[in-house]
C-alpha cells in the first residue's frame, strides 16, 4: 500500500474537519465552529499570504493532514515555510504518514524556493519526536504567548 499526498480539495471538508479534530482533541483544545468555517475557506483559498492544506490517503482514504504558510521574515531575504499542523489518524501512525507529509512540504517549499521549514511541537510529543529527530535540527528556542 502507498500513501498519496495531495493539495487539500473542498470537497474534503468532512474529512478534514474530522482529522483536524483528532489533531485538536490530541492537544486538549477545541475550535469554535466559525473557525472551523474560516480556517477550511482559507486553506481552499490560493491567495498568497494563507494557509495551505495536504491531504495524506492511504487506499484512497485520508488518514492525515498537515497546515503550512509562507511567511517573510527578517534573518533572511527570502521566505520560509512554517508547517503549523501535522497529524496522522492512530491506526496509520508509524507507517510513514507523518515522514510523507513534511517531506511533501519540503518538496513544495523548495519547488517554491523556499530555503527553510520549521515546526514546533509539545516537549512531551516523544513519539513524533523520534521522527522529527530524524528529518530536521531540534533548536533551543521556546515559544511564549501573551494574551490579548
Amino acid at each position: 500500500m502507498t500513501i498519496l499526498i495531495r493539495p487539500l480539495r473542498r470537497s474534503d471538508e468532512t474529512e478534514w474537519r474530522r482529522l483536524w479534530t483528532g489533531y485538536l482533541d490530541f492537544y486538549e483544545t477545541s475550535v469554535a465552529e466559525e473557525v472551523y468555517r474560516t480556517t477550511f475557506a482559507r486553506l481552499n483559498s490560493a491567495s498568497d499570504g494563507e494557509f495551505r492544506g495536504l491531504i495524506a490517503e492511504w487506499d484512497g482514504k485520508p488518514v492525515g493532514l498537515t497546515h503550512f504558510l509562507y511567511h517573510r521574515h527578517c534573518w533572511s531575504v527570502a521566505n520560509v515555510c512554517y508547517l503549523q499542523d501535522l497529524y496522522a489518524d492512530p491506526d496509520s501512525r508509524g507507517k510513514g504518514v507523518g515522514r510523507a507529509l513534511i517531506e511533501a512540504v519540503h518538496a513544495q517549499a523548495k519547488a517554491d524556493d523556499i530555503h527553510s521549514v520549521y515546526w514546533m511541537t509539545n516537549r512531551d510529543n516523544e513519539t513524533a519526536r523520534l521522527l522529527y529527530d530524524r528529518l530536521a535540527k531540534v533548536t533551543p528556542f521556546i515559544k511564549y504567548v501573551k494574551a490579548i
